[in-house]
């Protein structure tokens, strides 16, 4: 199992935590932004800041420990003290008590928490330390990560690394099936689907795609990015019932389940699929022709070696937005600074570093097989890539690539969607749009309760 996987395992389920780490936060009043901004990091006295991270795996922690050491070389005078494998709902706690045991500097997993982590000022803005860094967050950071990494004009966080999402494809399967090129709408994308579909009796030989919400990354919000969706309208209420374009996602995603078999084939042939993050994922066993993914499925394939040849391409986009082909959806890895830090001016210098030197982002890039999170960085030449990866490269470099806004109630509203979703691809909800405009009053009522 390659390296990234538990990175990614933990950020799949992240909307549904979000919900139960937000009752930690409602109380959290963490503290103000203004706090603790100077310490003696500046007049070279040496000062030692603590970092909580999520990183568990062997490789991860090795990369994230060398850049450390690459600060420290740069910094002597400032020492990190790095704490690994942290939750986002221990370091609300954390934050909470205060005191010299909590972080000063904490990255998370959890994009759909930034809402909670700057709406409760867990952790500082950093805008004013850009500024007088002279750092243009709008030049240096592709517009998704910047879009996850704030909310509500208070850019609390910075993007660590990103991921992207594109298709992926059996070449072996691609020229059996007489298709010389992967699809770039979802009128070609059905085509290719139903042509990579071989039946056995009640049940597929192979499945050219699992469409289902279920099937891993498959998501709502993944297809949704292929639509440019915003969810909140300008007055911050949910707009997914007034925007034809989340409409159209779940009639388009209900319409490939009815073409390939219908509901319960699919899902029964579901079932049937190995673990995601593992040797046994159902596009390494050639069970599915085409899958949706991110990135280190690059390096996981690599290291499984199926019995195919494959590729990577941009996910499909709607008929109507042919022009648009190349987007993607984002998320990543965040960064902030705690409220309660005494230490921020020597956090500040660090995070600086882990979010904005080039070769720092490039080389923990190459180490874990994730996105690098500067335009810099993705357009180094240090940065290992192949074709494969490239196109995750230019997915994150893409101006209409799009992510999941952040939210006062982390990924609340994601969940409802996805369950509307749910109930639509089973036949439970027939009619869409009053589903959505049902789901809408949802969120707006979660949210105003959050507030």
């Amino acid at each position: 199992m390659h390296a990234t996987t538990s990175r990614r395992g933990r950020r799949t389920v992240a909307a549904v935590a979000g919900s139960a780490v937000l009752a930690l936060f409602a109380s959290a009043c963490t503290g103000s932004s203004e706090s603790g901004g100077n310490d003696d990091s500046a007049s070279g006295k040496d000062v030692t800041i603590t970092f909580w991270h999520g990183w568990s795996q062997d490789n991860e922690v090795k990369a994230i420990n060398d850049t450390i050491a690459a600060f420290e070389k740069a910094h002597p005078n400032i020492h990190v003290k790095p704490v690994g494998n942290v939750a986002d709902d221990k370091v609300n706690q954390a934050l909470r008590a205060g005191g010299d045991d909590a972080p000063d500097v904490v990255s998370s997993f959890t994009t759909n928490n930034v809402g909670m982590f700057c709406s409760t000022k867990a952790f500082i803005d950093l805008k004013p330390l850009l500024q007088k860094s002279g750092i243009d967050a709008a030049r240096t950071f592709p517009a998704a990560m910047l879009n996850y990494t704030q909310f509500q004009g208070n850019q609390c966080s910075l993007p660590l690394l990103g991921d992207a999402y594109g298709l992926y494809y059996n070449k072996k399967a691609f020229a059996a099936a007489g298709i010389t090129a992967p699809p770039k709408t979802f009128g070609e994308f059905a085509d290719d689907a139903r042509k990579l579909t071989v039946a056995d009796g009640d049940s597929y030989k192979q499945l050219g795609f699992m469409p289902l919400y279920h099937g891993y990354e498959s998501t709502t919000e993944h297809f949704l990015g292929q639509y440019g969706a915003t969810y909140f309208g300008a007055d911050g209420k949910s707009n997914i019932a007034t925007d034809p374009k989340v409409a159209a996602m779940l009639s388009w995603q209900k319409g490939l389940v009815d073409q390939l078999g219908g509901y319960a084939k699919l899902d029964k042939y579901r079932a049937t699929f190995g673990e995601e993050f593992s040797a046994k994922n159902p596009f390494q066993t050639g069970q599915v022709a085409m899958a949706i993914d991110g990135e280190w499925r690059t390096a996981s394939l690599a290291d499984n070696k199926p019995d195919f040849d494959w590729a990577t391409a941009p996910f499909p986009v709607p008929d109507d937005q042919a022009a648009a082909y190349g987007r993607g959806y984002q998320t990543g890895t965040i960064v902030g600074i705690a409220s309660t830090s005494k230490k921020q001016a020597a956090a500040w210098e660090f995070v600086k570093f882990l979010t904005t030197d080039t070769d720092a982002v490039v080389n923990f890039a190459n180490a874990i097989h994730n996105v690098p999170s500067t335009f810099d960085a993705l357009n180094s030449p240090k940065l290992v890539s192949d074709p494969n990866f490239k196109t995750f490269l230019d997915v994150a470099k893409n101006p209409n690539s799009g992510t999941t806004p952040a939210s006062v109630n982390g990924g609340g509203y994601i969940v409802s969607l996805q369950n509307l979703g749910y109930d639509v691809e089973s036949g439970k909800q027939p009619d869409v749009q009053a589903g959505l405009a049902a789901t809408a009053r949802q969120i707006d009522t979660d949210i105003a309760q959050a507030k």
